[in-house]
């Protein structure tokens, strides 16, 4: 719990995110019926967001039809999820979708992309411009530099939004 904040504030935050998580997981269900697709929906809070993620036991092949390229659809239906999340409780939600284990892996590839660059700043003293990402992909990489001790920017315009890695 951060400071100022009380027991009380911080169940009432975790109920809310939990009800966010059902909402979701309903709305999930639905679009999996409907699409005549299986997979198990798995609920958590992560960083005070909720994380609704969608697996399969027989393989994810099916559900990459969900991920789409580059993500794409995944993003798609993230936003639809918050909308529906929005319209049953009134508030705007954060919550992160992940299909197949698509972001986990994504994750970790920028984690790994964000520390590179880290490196390479340190090494030249310069900084690193990197190629257009998402949101989320920003987030991961600003995460990874700053775990690097280094700190960064976002620059341009959606969807043209860039990193730059700042020397020390």
């Amino acid at each position: 719990m951060t400071e100022g904040t009380t027991s009380a504030e911080g169940a009432d935050t975790l109920t809310r995110l939990e009800q966010e998580g059902d909402i979701a997981a309903d709305y999930l269900e639905g679009l999996l019926d409907i699409a005549d697709l299986d997979g198990d929906i798995d609920m958590d809070v992560e960083a005070d967001r909720a994380s609704v993620s969608i697996i399969s036991d027989t393989g994810s092949r099916d559900l990459q039809k969900l991920v789409g390229p580059d993500g794409e659809v995944l993003e798609a239906l993230q936003e639809l999820t918050r909308l529906a999340v929005h319209r049953e409780t009134g508030d705007r939600s954060r919550l992160m979708l992940d299909i197949a284990g698509y972001r986990a892996k994504k994750r970790a590839e920028l984690s790994e992309l964000g520390a590179k660059a880290a490196a390479e700043v340190k090494s030249s003293g310069e900084s690193v411009k990197l190629e257009p990402m998402t949101p989320f992909e920003r987030k991961v990489v600003h995460d990874a530099i700053k775990a690097a001790g280094l700190r960064s920017e976002s620059e341009g315009e959606e969807p043209q939004r860039f990193v730059v890695v700042l020397p020390a």
